[in-house]
């Protein structure tokens, strides 16, 4: 094949981090709570070429799985549907996961992510129950207009975009996030004239059936784990990688965040 007729295609991986949810069945505000995050967390990771990511993970869970040194240990059996079928940071091992993070860092990866503090969205929700009573906020409000941010700059530069999402609950909204997609573009053509006309395909996956991402979710767990517990020995181990953190919250200098 002709290498100059070769399409450059760009696959990211998304996943999240936290939760959207403010409130609980009764209109109580849980944030902070247990099982409820303080934050939400969107992360896109750009993998030069997953079917080597693939491949590699895929060598690396084998080999833990045989190692006599993990007999036993409950995450790592076949029934308890964890490390078995794909890794997943808040149940991997500490020995696993020092595993995993050398082997992300022998691939060429780049890592994007945007941030929301819930304590801000939920003035900002609350607001908007001032100004129209029937308001009511759903978590994929804030998802999709996530998603609409982190993809701003990232639809205008190469042939055809592969995304893959991670699949959330059991409805199917490949239609809101391609209508996200296109909001990004659309954006970045009114600040810069750029019209992005590149070919987008989405896919929603589970980590299990896709190696990017399981290495997506390290990235992010890592980054939670600076966000709620002020904890950076995990990041400062992937921030080679890390191209670009969004705080839309910390309006300290800039109004549209730091």
């Amino acid at each position: 094949m002709d290498e100059s007729n070769k399409q450059n295609v760009r696959y990211y991986f998304v996943d999240e981090a936290g939760d959207g949810t403010l409130f609980d069945r009764k209109g109580r505000v849980i944030i902070g709570n247990e099982g409820c995050s303080s934050f939400f967390i969107l992360g896109l990771l750009d993998v030069l070429d997953p079917v080597l990511l693939e491949r590699d993970m895929k060598t690396l869970r084998e080999k833990l799985l045989s190692d006599p040194y993990f007999e036993g240990v409950p995450s790592m059996k076949p029934e308890a549907k964890k490390t078995t079928l794909a890794f997943h940071a808040k149940d991997d091992l500490p020995e696993v996961r020092r595993d995993v993070f050398s082997l992300l860092m022998q691939h060429e990866l780049r890592f994007f992510a945007v941030v929301r503090d819930k304590g801000k969205l939920l003035e900002y929700v609350r607001q908007k129950n001032e100004v129209g009573a029937g308001y009511r906020y759903h978590p994929n409000e804030l998802y999709d207009y996530l998603v609409r941010h982190l993809f701003r700059d990232r639809l205008h530069k190469d042939d055809a975009y592969g995304i893959c999402f991670a699949k959330r609950g059991k409805s199917d909204r490949t239609k809101a996030l391609y209508a996200a997609l296109h909001a990004a573009r659309g954006r970045f053509r009114e600040k810069w004239g750029i019209a992005g006309m590149a070919p987008i395909k989405v896919v929603a996956g589970i980590p299990s059936g896709m190696a990017g991402l399981q290495a997506a979710d390290y990235f992010l767990w890592s980054l939670q784990r600076f966000y709620e517990r002020k904890e950076d020995r995990y990041i400062r181990l992937l921030w080679p990688a890390f191209c670009l953190v969004r705080d839309l919250d910390d309006t300290r200098d800039r109004r549209y965040g730091e």
